[in-house]
């Protein structure tokens, strides 16, 4: 295994983090700052709070991910650094940042995209995981599943049209007077509701379809509230988040297990945000084992927006050459793509 030391930084959305990697797989240190007590009160990411957050917090962080790892900054060999997709202010400080030290130390720069970040996540908690496998990736911005062929060979199989699941899970959390961030919430408020008690509608059904549409089910959740309000008919919160998450997870799983069956692998992994859903990881496991298919899933930590998971990545890019160079800019709307 190559030992190269790799420092990773992370900063598309809310959490500042710095990692050191050994090798592809063994993090020395991961160190994440968090600033969902910052925009808890506005019940959502401000981006230009979050920029400025990110700016007093990435030298810190950093020093702290080197004291941590026993690493000086002479001892680094690469630079891993997240340029998307994210908020374009945040994701700036991350790469200004990384440029800076590659500039500095005369390493390689390597720009990685988050989402491919969050499948790398499971290469370091289950340490026997190789390719070929199906990744479905769960976040706040995006819903996709990829067929993981090799470390730097992907087919997105599908993705979502509109909402993402995260997305739909924030902004149900919204109506319903949840506060930030909704999905933990809806997630605990779902184990004291009924799964069946609402039927809300699934969209894109059709066989071999690998899309995804969270928008309808959002809207039918406003609707169902609205309309409850109208008739004066007291709203049971639990049954309302129990039965929405209910729908979501129930297409998730179809969806994914249909896609492990079409591309014939064994394997399938959870990534992003919403992997931390404990109804979403448990119903999976208990659907994979009920298939015979291989289930990882990474630990809580890595769920999360994380630089650990961005050093493996890039580790693994690294072998395949695959570079920047000093103009490498932010792409926020970067997305999953074939490669």
């Amino acid at each position: 295994m190559d030992e190269k030391i790799t420092l990773a930084i992370e900063s598309s959305c809310d959490e500042t983090s710095a990692a050191i990697l050994r090798g592809g797989r063994q993090v020395l240190s991961n160190i994440i700052s968090t600033q969902i007590p910052i925009h808890q009160k506005f019940g959502g990411v401000v981006p230009e709070i979050a920029s400025r957050k990110h700016i007093v917090n990435i030298m810190p962080v950093i020093d702290e991910a080197l004291a941590k790892a026993g690493v000086e900054l002479a001892d680094i060999d690469q630079i891993a650094v997240t340029y998307g997709p994210g908020l374009v202010g945040a994701l700036l400080v991350g790469v200004s940042a990384a440029k800076a030290l590659a500039f500095t130390l005369d390493v390689p720069l390597i720009g990685v995209n988050h989402l491919e970040g969050h499948i790398f996540a499971n290469f370091i908690s289950h340490q026997d995981l190789k390719p070929p496998f199906m990744a479905l990736v769960v976040s706040g911005g995006h819903t996709s599943l990829v067929h993981v062929k090799d470390y730097n060979s992907f087919s997105l199989m599908g993705q979502t049209r509109d909402d993402a699941a995260g997305e739909a899970f924030d902004k149900v959390a919204r109506v319903m007077g949840l506060p930030y961030p909704g999905g933990p919430q809806i997630d605990k408020l779902a184990q004291e509701g009924n799964p069946n008690a609402i039927d809300f509608p699934k969209a894109l059904q059709e066989k071999g379809n690998y899309e995804f549409s969270f928008s309808g089910l959002k809207s039918a959740v406003l609707n169902y509230l609205n309309s409850m309000k109208c008739k004066k008919i007291e709203i049971d919160k639990a049954d309302v988040a129990a039965s929405f998450q209910n729908t979501v997870i129930e297409v998730l799983i179809a969806k994914a297990l249909s896609a492990v069956k079409e591309v014939g692998c064994n394997t399938l992994v959870l990534a992003g945000g919403v992997a931390a859903n404990s109804s979403l990881e448990s119903r999976l496991r208990a659907a994979t084992e009920k298939a015979g298919i291989r289930f990882c899933y990474p630990d809580k930590i890595l769920c999360t927006d994380n630089a650990a998971m961005i050093g493996c990545r890039g580790y693994y890019q690294s072998l395949a050459s695959n570079f920047a160079d000093l103009y490498l800019n932010a792409v926020p709307g970067l997305e999953l793509q074939d490669l």
